[in-house]
């Protein structure tokens, strides 16, 4: 394991241990709703279906199709906002 793996291992079990993972989890859900990130995502997962035909589509295809474009959707000011919260919860909690 290299050490950037352990290092994102010891971050997460620090946020997951004290709560913080699911509170940033329920404020990038809050922000994405607001955005309409999740609008644009359902439209894109119907457009799919749609080209595809339900009949012909998984939930792995869907993933694989949507998980590139979700990602980009994403505003950076949403991004900076949850590295930021990282970041403090981090300079906080350091050992």
């Amino acid at each position: 394991m290299s050490k950037e793996s352990r290092m994102k291992a010891t971050i997460n079990q620090k946020l997951t241990e004290m709560g913080e993972r699911e509170r940033l989890k329920e404020l990038l859900r809050a922000k994405l709703t607001e955005c309409g990130w999740k609008d644009q995502m359902k439209a894109h997962c119907k457009e799919v279906i749609k080209e595809k035909g339900l009949e012909h589509v998984t939930v792995e295809d869907l993933m694989v199709e949507i998980t590139p474009k979700g990602r980009a959707l994403v505003p950076d000011s949403v991004k900076k906002e949850l590295l930021h919260r990282i970041r403090a919860f981090l300079a906080q909690h350091a050992t």
